[in-house]
């Protein structure tokens, strides 16, 4: 049972991730007491009940409640919501994370000076526990509060850390979005091939899910993988040799580096 007086780990921003986040944690049996504060409390309502989060009143009282805070509003409401953090009259706890895309460490200071700052980028995955989630920290963050976060983002999927300089990358990176987008794109050739929806979008996916599971599990190198699935003059060699030629590796370069892109317009503001 949660003591009322147990400080929390306090989400500003009921969206998306504070969702995915929030049911990781409860799927992981975790205890800890969370709070999620948004200006539009009726955003946390299914949330309360999937996750047993509780809702702040305000955002004095969030604040004041907390042993962390996690930042989880989109990066162009950022510095304004560390403003009113800053006006709200409440004490500020120390130890401050940012899930926003692209902000820097150096903005985030500058916004709210008396924090000390990480840096995570979890993916939404982290909602049934398979999430990847890249850290970089900020120089004042004491061990003891690094290890609070990387235990907290533990709970829903590898944590590590990494030099900020590659966050932007590893952000345009391991999105989810990756998978669902080659998904629907094979499921989308292999029905103007002649499947019918259900059976293309199995087939797809057994293709994409299924053969990472493998890689993953088998031990063999993507190389190794890569040679004894493509035997020369088969069907799979003769499918990567075309897609290859038609640009898949250019496309895939070139969609990374508008992400990365991306990211730095966030910083900019």
């Amino acid at each position: 049972m949660q003591r009322p007086s147990m400080k929390a780990t306090v989400f500003l921003g009921g969206g998306r991730i504070t969702g995915a986040l929030c049911a990781g944690l409860r799927l992981a049996r975790d205890r800890r007491r969370v709070v999620v504060y948004d200006r539009h409390p009726e955003k946390v309502r299914a949330m309360r009940r999937e996750s047993r989060v509780q809702i702040a009143r305000n955002l004095k009282s969030a604040i004041e409640s907390a042993e962390m805070v996690i930042v989880a509003v989109r990066p162009g409401s950022v510095k304004q919501t560390l403003g009113e953090v800053a006006a709200c009259g409440a004490k500020l706890p120390r130890l401050w994370v940012s899930l926003a895309a692209g902000i820097p460490l150096e903005n985030l200071r500058k916004w709210l000076s008396s924090a000390r700052w990480v840096r995570v980028m979890p993916s939404p995955v982290c909602r049934i526990g398979k999430g990847l989630n890249p850290v970089c920290v900020d120089a004042r963050v004491s061990a003891r509060e690094k290890r609070l976060v990387r235990e907290l983002f533990g709970k829903v999927g590898p944590t590590f850390e990494i030099p900020e300089s590659q966050m932007d990358a590893i952000t345009a990176t391991h999105s989810s979005t990756h998978g669902y987008h080659a998904l629907a794109a094979l499921a989308k050739g292999a029905r103007e091939a002649g499947l019918d929806d259900e059976t293309a979008l199995t087939a797809a996916a057994h293709a994409l899910g299924d053969g990472i599971l493998y890689w993953r599990e088998s031990g063999l190198s993507l190389g190794e993988l890569l040679e004894e699935a493509a035997t020369p003059g088969g069907i799979a060699a003769a499918t990567m040799a075309a897609m290859d030629k038609a640009g898949y590796g250019r496309a895939v370069a070139k969609g990374l580096a508008a992400g990365i892109g991306q990211a730095r317009r966030n910083a900019k503001g």
